[in-house]
C-alpha cells in the first residue's frame, strides 16, 4: 500500500526584481503594470543596436544581509542570498541545529557563473595563472550560489543546483517537492537567480534574440502582441519556503497557497530552436492538469510564458487553445515579461511570486505594452491593466528553444 501523499504548501516568499524588491512593492507593482525595464547602466551599449535591461537598478545586498562575507561574492549570489532571507524571514522560519538536516536548498540557475568565470578567466590570461585571486575561484563553479545560501543561513540537509535553461526554477520546485514527498526534508528554500551582465546579454545579442537586434528598431516587451520581435533580457531572483503542510501547521506558520501538480516533457528536437508544432508545452499542460486532477474549467488564470518572441508566444497561445478547448478565450493569461523581462533560470520563480500575489491579493497582473492585436494570439491577454478576480487555482508556463517544458499548478489553500 502505497503512503498517503503529502500536501505541500507555500509559506514564505523572497523575491528581487527590477520593479520591486521585497513581495509587497513587487505585488504592488504588478498590479498597478509598473514596468522595471530601462536603459542598462551595468555595462555600455554603445556599440550595440539595444540598449534596454530589466536591470535592479541601485542593489546593494548589504542593506539587507550586512557587511560581513559579502566582499568575496559576485552579483548572482548577493541577489539569491537577499531573496532566500527575504523567504526565510517571512516564513518565519528559525532555523538551528534541532531542524537544520531537515532543511534544504535547491537552486535554479544556468548562466549564474557566466560572469564570475569570464572575469577569472580574463584575469588568468591577461596576467597567467599565479595572478589570480584564488578567494574568487569558487564563484565560478555553477552551484557557488546555493552552496552560499546554505553556508549564510546554516541549511545542513541538502544543497542541489538545478540547470535546465527556461525551466530550471520550476524544475527546482518540482525536485524540492520530491524530497518532502520521499521524507528527506520538512521544508525547503527554493526558487531560481539569474543576473545582467555584458557577457550573458552579448550571448543573446548574437543569437538575435534580443529585442531590436534584428531588422526591426523597436526595443519593447510586448507579450502576444503583433509587434513582438524578441526579448528584453531581466534579471532578478525569487525564492520560496516549501514545507508539508503538518509540519507548517504544527508551527503556525502562514500559508499562501498549495502546490498542486507539476508536468513536465521534453522535445528533442534541437539545439537554440522552438519546435514549431508545440508537442512538448501542450503535453506539459496536460500532464500538470491530470496530476491535479483538473480540468481546464478549473484553471482561474495563467500566468503564460510568454517572452515576446514571435514563435514562443504563437506556439504557447495555440498549445493553450489546443488543451482548453473552448475554455482557451474564457481564461485570463498574461505575461509578467511584459514588465519584468525574460529572466531566463528564473522566470520560472519570478511567475510563481506573481501568481502567489496574484491568489493573495485577488487580481490578476496585465500584459503591458499590448497595443496591436495578432489574430493568431486570439486569447483573453488582460491586456494593459490588471483584473480585479479571485483565484482558485493557477497554471504556471515555462518552456524554452532548447526542448524544456514544465508547468506547475498552484491552488489556494484549504484546509479540506
Amino acid at each position: 500500500m502505497k503512503p498517503a501523499k503529502k500536501r505541500i504548501v507555500i509559506t514564505g516568499i523572497g523575491i528581487i526584481t527590477s520593479n520591486g524588491i521585497g513581495k509587497d512593492e513587487f505585488w504592488k507593482n504588478l498590479e498597478k503594470g509598473v514596468s522595471g525595464i530601462k536603459q542598462v547602466s551595468l555595462f555600455d551599449t554603445g556599440n550595440l543596436k539595444t540598449h534596454t535591461t530589466g536591470e535592479i537598478k541601485d542593489f546593494d545586498a548589504a542593506k539587507y544581509l550586512g557587511e560581513k562575507g559579502l566582499r568575496l561574492l559576485d552579483r548572482t549570489t548577493k541577489i539569491v542570498n537577499v531573496a532566500a532571507k527575504f523567504a526565510l524571514d517571512d516564513a518565519n522560519l528559525k532555523i538551528d541545529e534541532s531542524n537544520t538536516n531537515e532543511v534544504g536548498v535547491v537552486l535554479g540557475t544556468t548562466l549564474g557563473s557566466v560572469w564570475s568565470i569570464s572575469e577569472f578567466d580574463k584575469t588568468s590570461l591577461r596576467e597567467g595563472p599565479r595572478g589570480v585571486n584564488p578567494a574568487l575561484f569558487p564563484n565560478t563553479v555553477i552551484n557557488s550560489p546555493a552552496s552560499q545560501i546554505s553556508i549564510r543561513f546554516v541549511i545542513k540537509g541538502f544543497n542541489t543546483t538545478i540547470a535546465t535553461g527556461f525551466t530550471a526554477s520550476l524544475d527546482a520546485l518540482r525536485y524540492a517537492c520530491d524530497f518532502i514527498q520521499l521524507n528527506r526534508a520538512k521544508a525547503v528554500v527554493v526558487g531560481g537567480v539569474e543576473e545582467l551582465c555584458i557577457q550573458t546579454y552579448l550571448g543573446f545579442y548574437k543569437l538575435k534574440f534580443l529585442a531590436g537586434s534584428k531588422d526591426s528598431d523597436l526595443e519593447l516587451s510586448c507579450p502576444f502582441d503583433k509587434r513582438r520581435n524578441g526579448i528584453i533580457f531581466g534579471e532578478g531572483a525569487s525564492m520560496v519556503v516549501i514545507e508539508d503542510l503538518e509540519s507548517a501547521q504544527a508551527r503556525g506558520a502562514k500559508i499562501y497557497a498549495e502546490i498542486l501538480s507539476f508536468g513536465s516533457y521534453f522535445d528533442p528536437y534541437r539545439i537554440n530552436k522552438y519546435n514549431r508544432l508545440g508537442p512538448g508545452i501542450r503535453a506539459a499542460m496536460r500532464s500538470a492538469l491530470e496530476n491535479a486532477q483538473l480540468t481546464p474549467r478549473n484553471i482561474d488564470y495563467i500566468c503564460a510564458n510568454a517572452n515576446s518572441t514571435k514563435e514562443a508566444d504563437l506556439i504557447e497561445a495555440e498549445a493553450i487553445k489546443d488543451v482548453f478547448g473552448d475554455q482557451a478565450k474564457k481564461v485570463p493569461v498574461s505575461s509578467i515579461k511584459s514588465m519584468v523581462g525574460e529572466s531566463f533560470s528564473a522566470c520560472g520563480a519570478l511567475s510563481l511570486a506573481a501568481s502567489l500575489g496574484a491568489i493573495e491579493n485577488k487580481f490578476i497582473p496585465p500584459t503591458i505594452n499590448y497595443k496591436e492585436p495578432d489574430a493568431e494570439c486570439d486569447l483573453d491577454i488582460v491586456a494593459n491593466k490588471s483584473r480585479k478576480k479571485e483565484l482558485k487555482s493557477v497554471l504556471i508556463n515555462t518552456f524554452g528553444p532548447s526542448g524544456t517544458n514544465t508547468c506547475a499548478i498552484i491552488g489556494k489553500f484549504s484546509k479540506n
